[in-house]
């Protein structure tokens, strides 16, 4: 079993911030926003402040962090088919281009030390997706092709080919649909 880098955990968990099936959105708010990148260890609490006070988020800055997730969401989609919207890919694009990084002297990426520090983190989530785009492993990182799901996963199989998130869940309903939709119509 292939296992996914760093970079692809990190960006699977930022995906699936969002719950499609359960409609729900762990980053729907900056507050939590901050509680999700504290947790992550990318951003630090206030420095006097109990570790469980999130640091705030200014609107324009979440606003940014969403942009960024649908970006890569649909992305994300489009190795399983889907077409990608290019207006979330662009807004997508034009946050990345917002967020300057450096290279270190052994050639690894990371954040500005003058971007604010609720800024640090989105850097640091361009970098983990550049460096899959980079290697290719951003083919393996996948969006699930049903559409009630849309759950990020990390394809392990040989040839790249996995379109859900689960073959016994999601896999199956689709399968499902479409043998009732033959019978239907009598083929």
């Amino acid at each position: 079993m292939l296992e996914p880098p760093a970079s692809a955990v990190l960006v699977e968990a930022f995906a699936n911030t969002v719950d499609v099936e359960e409609a729900s959105d762990e980053i729907a708010t900056p507050g939590g926003l901050s509680q999700w990148l504290t947790g992550r260890g990318l951003l630090d609490a206030h420095g006097d402040a109990p570790v469980d006070v999130p640091v705030g988020i200014p609107a324009d800055v979440h606003a940014s962090y969403l942009a960024l997730r649908a970006g890569i969401r649909e992305e994300l989609g489009g190795h399983v088919g889907d077409t990608p919207d290019p207006d979330l890919l662009a807004a997508a694009d034009q946050v990345l281009a917002q967020h300057p990084v450096r290279v270190t002297a052994r050639g690894f990426l990371t954040p500005m030390t003058e971007l604010p520090a609720e800024r640090r983190p989105l850097a640091a989530l361009a970098i983990a997706w550049s460096e899959l785009v980079t290697t290719g492993d951003a083919a393996r990182l996948k969006r699930c092709a049903e559409h009630t799901c849309g759950w990020a996963f990390w394809d392990v199989s040989k040839n790249r080919s996995r379109r859900w998130c689960s073959m016994k869940v999601c896999g199956n309903r689709n399968k499902s649909r479409s043998y009732a939709s033959r019978q239907r119509q009598g083929t």
